[in-house]
């Protein structure tokens, strides 16, 4: 796994001198109890690695551990909740 580092309203991965290779924005929610997860980005250099997946399990172990849920709005994250229905139903938001 990269070394994923989280700030405000985003899960990233940088390279040494600070450029940014890979991140997921999110912004918040249902009076802040829900994750949007709104855009993921992954350089070139860096796709077909896994790091979307694993900047969504990022941000999906932080919402179970602060008891919070998860509202798919990019493609990515749609399309990876929709596919693995067994990993992410128990943390997707239901309105």
């Amino acid at each position: 796994m990269e070394n994923i580092q989280r700030d405000t309203h985003r899960y990233f991965i940088a390279d040494a001198s600070g450029r940014i290779l890979a991140e997921l924005d999110y912004a918040y929610i249902n009076h802040d109890m829900t994750y949007t997860v709104d855009s993921i980005f992954v350089s070139p250099e860096l796709r077909g690695q896994g790091i979307a997946s694993q900047l969504l399990d990022a941000i999906v172990t932080d919402a179970k551990s602060e008891d919070k849920t998860i509202k798919a709005v990019c493609p990515y994250a749609k399309a990876a909740f929709q596919r693995y229905p067994e990993k992410y139903q128990e943390i997707e938001y239901k309105p």
